[in-house]
């Protein structure tokens, strides 16, 4: 594995009980490393289950203690009730209190302006869609209209996934239904012009929480039914957004040491599935590993196609 520059920071994308993955990699490479993620990473971005770990890290959670989180929670969070089984009828499939209280329990009563008071000072970009404004928002500990904020009240706006959980403070969902499930430019833009680091002397980290393997051969979606289409529309909806960040990112930031690291299922996991809880463990060394021999995404190493010499002004 390559050394991180001087300055170092981490993206990390929403996926709900698949953010598991991400927290087994990271503890990898606190081993490798002898560090925790607190002590290698001063600016975190993240959405929905990225916005947790993200938020772990700038509390000086350990990456070992993050994945014990998803372990011990995730059952609980996304315990199957009556609420789940007469879902759309009860407009959500999980009650809030169940995240609310896991969070406060990790993460305490902090709120964002405290991570910019400490020492070193930390930056934490947490996005979370407000369906009120109809934008994303992108709550910072710098920023004054967010500096009290609780920090579980930022996690929880990013982490509502629509459907899923019930809406916060009456219109703030999960940051993902924006452009920004992967925030990794968003992470970049942050680092350069808000905070002012040198891309010379920067590594931005971005980690994905499973690729999933919708993949068709000629001729099968042909008898496909309308129910059958919500699956793979909204898999190559979220996958081409999260690509069109990464190359962004390598567009627009050349001197940055950007490495993007994902993985590939073999079936697809749903977010609020814990009973795969083991086996996306076993992703996370994947992609741990991944990590440790710098196997970057190969999406990272596409280029954008360029127009026709005679259309060039």
């Amino acid at each position: 594995m390559r050394p991180f520059r001087k300055n170092v920071a981490i993206a990390i994308d929403g996926g709900g009980i698949r953010g598991i993955i991400a927290t087994r990699a990271l503890a990898m490479l606190e081993e490798y490393l002898g560090e925790t993620v607190y002590e290698i990473f001063r600016l975190a971005a993240g959405t929905s289950t990225g916005s947790i770990i993200s938020a772990g890290v700038a509390t000086g959670l350990s990456a070992k203690e993050m994945t014990q989180l998803y372990i011990d929670l995730g059952g609980i969070i996304f315990r199957k009730t009556w609420r789940y089984r007469l879902w759309p009828l009860s407009r959500y499939r999980y009650a809030s209190q169940p995240l609310k209280s896991g969070l406060r329990q990790y993460l305490g009563d902090l709120v964002m302006g405290d991570f910019w008071a400490g020492d070193p000072q930390t930056d934490l970009v947490i996005t979370t869609f407000d369906l009120k404004s109809n934008r994303t928002r992108f709550v910072k500990p710098w920023k004054e209209e967010y500096k009290y904020w609780p920090v579980v009240q930022a996690v929880m706006a990013s982490s509502s996934v629509p459907t899923y959980f019930p809406v916060v403070a009456g219109r703030y969902v999960d940051g993902g239904v924006g452009s920004y499930a992967n925030p990794c430019y968003l992470a970049a833009y942050e680092l350069l012009f808000c905070l002012g680091w040198d891309l010379a002397d920067t590594t931005l980290i971005s980690l994905g929480t499973g690729r999933s393997p919708y993949k068709f051969e000629s001729g099968q979606a042909d008898g496909y039914y309308a129910w059958q289409w919500i699956g793979p529309v909204m898999d190559a909806f979220l996958q081409s957004a999260d690509d069109q960040q990464v190359h962004l990112v390598k567009t627009l930031f050349k001197e940055l040491d950007f490495r993007r690291f994902q993985v590939d299922l073999n079936k697809p996991i749903e977010m609020d599935d814990a009973s795969k809880i083991p086996r996306l463990v076993v992703y996370g060394e994947e992609l741990g590993r991944k990590m440790l021999n710098d196997m970057t995404d190969p999406v990272q190493a596409l280029k954008p196609s360029l127009p026709p010499p005679d259309l060039v002004r």
